[in-house]
């Protein structure tokens, strides 16, 4: 974990936290088609890397109560507030989060959990540097049968050139910067691990949703 990273994301949500899950459901869309196609085992584990505000752990846990949830996030700052929210909310599925860079972290460190049966990442992937690796690494923790998810800004295809640039200065001011090569580089990557490669353009490619699972996974 790098303490430059850590330190931008805590300074940056500290004053948002309170109200982050209210202004983003306005758009960040595709989140609940991620997590409504999860599907997990179960008793099997899944994990949400960059999981903010414990918003879409709280929705996957209520949606799959015998599946077993984890969380990582290298913000300190929205830690705290997914387990408030968490507790708040009376998750009955036990929630489990901490503290870690994304493209690095030890699972089984944090957890006691070398491998899950799901992975997904929703909107982070945008917000971090070493995003590429960041898919490596989640690829890599994936239990046999395993799938991973991930949800994040499109190439607004087709969508008016105006809208296009205006969404871009917007999340500017956020330190999010869609990743042009998600849907390449996502592929490249599962199929050089033997994984079958899925890429769906939501909203007219203002969103992309992807998955990468064993040829047999459930």
């Amino acid at each position: 974990m790098t303490d430059d990273a850590q330190s931008l994301m805590d300074r940056m949500y500290r004053p948002q936290r309170h109200i982050y899950d209210l202004t983003r459901k306005h758009y960040l869309l595709g989140r609940d088609q991620l997590i409504d196609r999860l599907n997990p085992p179960d008793g099997g584990a899944v994990l949400e890397i960059g999981c903010g505000t414990g918003r879409n752990l709280i929705r996957a846990a209520r949606l799959y109560p015998k599946a077993r949830f984890y969380g990582v996030d290298i913000s300190a700052v929205m830690l705290d507030e997914a387990k408030a929210s968490i507790s708040r909310n009376k998750v009955a599925t036990p929630i489990v989060l901490a503290q870690g860079d994304a493209a690095g972290f030890d699972p089984n460190a944090l957890f006691g959990q070398p491998r899950f049966e799901r992975i997904f990442i929703s909107y982070a992937l945008s917000m971090i540097p070493a995003w590429r690796e960041t898919i490596a690494h989640a690829l890599d923790l994936l239990a046999p049968n395993g799938s991973l998810h991930i949800v994040d800004f499109g190439d607004q295809a087709e969508l008016p050139a105006w809208f296009r640039e205006l969404l871009a200065k917007w999340l500017e001011l956020f330190h999010v910067r869609p990743r042009a090569e998600l849907e390449s580089e996502f592929a490249s990557q599962a199929r050089a691990r033997g994984l079958v490669h899925k890429h769906a353009a939501l909203y007219r490619g203002y969103a992309f949703l992807d998955v990468a699972a064993f040829a047999d996974a459930s």
